[in-house]
């Protein structure tokens, strides 16, 4: 598969923006204590949470996200864009990354640089990934759901094993700047979860300010939302006839996706690799 990924240190990446070079001289990045930075394996909700980030931030206002592309807004540390914008800015900033923990930056263990760690339910994440990889021009297409559900297995995909992933950024959980966040409460109580959001980032929203964040930050609006659904890259990162980041904004899409043997095996899977992990941690088992 060396062909549809730049390879760094055993875990593929993308192809466009991304290079070994860039990827080593990342880790030499400083954290602020001022930043905030989301983490996500990709498919997991990350640009919504983005969304909502940029809103606390702007007490609502959507004229933010309304006018500069989200990439911009919260750039991306590991690719040579998203670098080249942080590098420069001053005062805090919003930052993403999709980076395991053992390439990330060792800066960020020593600031106290606020960490929201988003999670999802793996077997959304898989689904949602192929339907988005298919029309990608950025990685490796997989030819079907029985090859990507493979491919994702193994950690055959874009940052590596789901699996290690999460294992590695929850090792961080119950530190005072880090908090799990994961796809399925901001779906089933999006109000109650920003609330909790705006607590840890020590934020306060008024009604009226809380009213407009949900509304702006709602699927419906960001699908419509050019700066925040990614049209803006179509022919370039993304196929034109069809190209969206925003497919179905829903929580248990896999069930109408995977064979009976498929999700028998993710169980099975899924219990051996994360057996030490507390079973609260995953909202969705």
């Amino acid at each position: 598969m060396s062909d549809g990924y730049v390879w760094f240190e055993g875990i593929p990446f993308p192809l466009v923006d991304y290079t070994p070079e860039h990827l080593r001289a990342m880790q030499n990045f400083v954290f602020k204590d001022e930043d905030v930075l989301t983490v996500s394996f990709p498919k997991s909700g990350t640009n919504w949470l983005i969304e909502i980030l940029c809103l606390i931030y702007s007490k609502g206002d959507p004229t933010w996200v309304q006018s500069v592309p989200i990439w911009e807004r919260s750039p991306w540390v590991e690719n040579t864009r998203g670098y080249q914008i942080l590098k420069d800015k001053e005062g805090p900033r919003l930052i993403t990354s999709h980076v395991p923990i053992h390439l990330f930056p060792k800066s960020i263990f020593k600031s106290k640089t606020k960490v929201i760690y988003l999670i999802r339910n793996p077997r959304d994440i898989l689904v949602s990934g192929y339907f988005f990889w298919i029309i990608s021009r950025f990685v490796k297409r997989p030819e079907s759901l029985e090859q990507y559900f493979e491919w994702f297995i193994q950690g055959h995909v874009a940052f590596g094993s789901w699996f290690d992933h999460t294992r590695g950024w929850m090792s961080m959980r119950g530190q005072e700047n880090v908090l799990i966040v994961s796809y399925e409460e901001l779906k089933q109580d999006t109000r109650s979860a920003v609330l909790k959001i705006c607590h840890f980032l020590g934020k306060t929203l008024e009604p009226e300010e809380l009213s407009s964040l949900l509304t702006h930050s709602s699927f419906q609006v960001m699908k419509e939302n050019k700066m925040s659904n990614y049209t803006l890259l179509r022919g370039w990162l993304i196929e034109d006839k069809n190209g969206s980041l925003m497919r179905k904004g829903i929580s248990g899409d896999w069930k109408n996706h995977f064979t009976v043997a498929q999700a028998e095996a993710f169980d099975r899977i899924f219990r051996e690799k994360m057996a030490d992990l507390p079973p609260e941690l995953f909202p969705w088992e």
